[in-house]
């Protein structure tokens, strides 16, 4: 059986999900929920707000500073958005109202598109992002309490 190289975690976070939609849909916004530690700002010219196909950069931190460009692959309106860069795999977050106050929040990383896999694997990407995972989500929890 193969090892997935895939990683997903869910949280109900206490805040409508237009809202945690809007804070996802803003990439200046991104380093609130980073749980990897990685994302340090955006690049200029990046959109305010993302959109079907929109491209945008991130200023990133992980040993050395680089920068990355994205490319919304999803977009559903308060429900689903997702971005790739070169490497190809999917960041992708899923939104699912519970009631008015609350939202069911599922982050993935789908590395099944990835133009790296054996990379992804030597690095260990599968367990670090399962780690950042978790931590973002516990970000956009606290985020969600304090706002």
């Amino acid at each position: 059986m193969p090892v997935s190289r895939n990683a997903s975690d869910r949280r109900v976070v206490p805040a409508p999900a237009a809202e945690v939609f809007e804070l996802l849909a803003t990439p200046a916004r991104h380093p609130v929920v980073d749980g990897s530690g990685t994302v340090t700002d955006v690049q200029e010219r990046t959109p305010e707000r993302l959109s079907p196909g929109a491209r945008f950069g991130m200023r990133m931190h992980w040993g050395l500073r680089y920068k990355i460009l994205n490319e919304v692959v999803e977009f559903e309106e308060g429900r689903r958005i997702a971005w790739r860069h070169a490497g190809g795999h999917v960041w992708r977050w899923l939104l699912v109202p519970v009631d008015e106050t609350s939202t069911l929040v599922i982050e993935e990383f789908d590395a099944s598109t990835s133009r790296v896999p054996l990379l992804l694997l030597l690095i260990g990407a599968q367990r670090r992002n399962q780690r950042s995972i978790e931590r973002s989500l516990d970000r956009l929890e606290a985020w969600a309490r304090e706002r």
